[in-house]
């Protein structure tokens, strides 16, 4: 049975993990952290990942990127691998990720999705074939409550793109409105929508003269985040110290 500690346990993508990891024998959460309290339920809530009484195996944290510190040294402390799906981070708390897998296992994606993550390779594949010729636009759409934009997975897919076709580096382009010039062939357009309840949805179009080729997926619930983090967590528990990705769940 593997033990997680769930960070962010009360959360949308929280109580989706809770509920898909209780449809599974071989899956407990034995404890959660969250700053905001709630009702009794299946586990103990505690406000910090440091006052958990509870021995687990694994960490899941899909919170907020203000309580990373603390996470990480909760993982390093108790030699615990950590999965860490919260979005949003800067590029010192990426180094801090870098640093604690010296350590510990450390598993850490934008998007816990097993189909966003292949559909990454695919857009790779493709802007090795296609980027001297065609012009690349990331467009994403995301629920109206979503914080950070744009969203962790749409700069995840510009950065493999980048890393496809270097040494010809790309410039990220958020927003045209504040100017009046015509679109220089080395930027990625990325392009965020906010509304409703949209799950996710994240397209990429390669546009050259005339042909268009869009590679897309879309999430219809939260539960497939959800299996992706279980499934990752699944995948670190008693992995060496080392920095994993999602890729590295389905190697080629």
């Amino acid at each position: 049975m593997l033990r997680i500690m769930l960070i962010g346990c009360n959360g949308r993508m929280g109580q989706a993990i809770t509920l898909a990891a209780s449809e599974q024998a071989d899956l407990v959460v034995v404890a959660g952290v969250d700053i905001h309290s709630a009702a009794p339920g299946p586990y103990p809530v505690y406000p910090n990942p440091l006052l958990v009484l509870e021995d687990a195996d694994v960490i899941i944290d899909f919170s907020h990127p203000s309580g990373l510190a603390d996470a990480l040294q909760c993982a390093e402390s108790r030699q615990m691998p950590i999965v860490m799906a919260t979005t949003g981070l800067d590029a010192a708390q990426l180094g801090l990720l870098e640093k604690a897998s010296v350590q510990t296992a450390v598993l850490r994606s934008a998007n816990m999705s097993v189909g966003v993550n292949l559909m990454i390779g695919l857009v790779q594949k493709a802007a090795r074939a296609l980027y001297r010729d065609f012009d690349i636009e990331i467009i994403e759409k995301h629920h109206n409550q979503k914080l950070d934009a744009p969203s962790g997975t749409a700069l995840a897919i510009a950065d493999a793109i980048n890393a496809a076709v270097d040494p010809m580096k790309m410039d990220y382009v958020h927003d045209r409105h504040d100017r009046s010039a015509k679109r220089t062939h080395h930027e990625i357009g990325i392009h965020a929508v906010r509304g409703g309840t949209i799950a996710g949805e994240h397209t990429v179009l390669f546009a050259g003269r005339d042909e268009l080729l869009e590679i897309k997926h879309t999430a219809i619930s939260r539960s497939i985040f959800a299996e992706g983090a279980l499934a990752a967590a699944r995948f670190l528990a008693g992995k060496a110290p080392g920095f994993y990705t999602m890729r590295d769940l389905f190697p080629e």
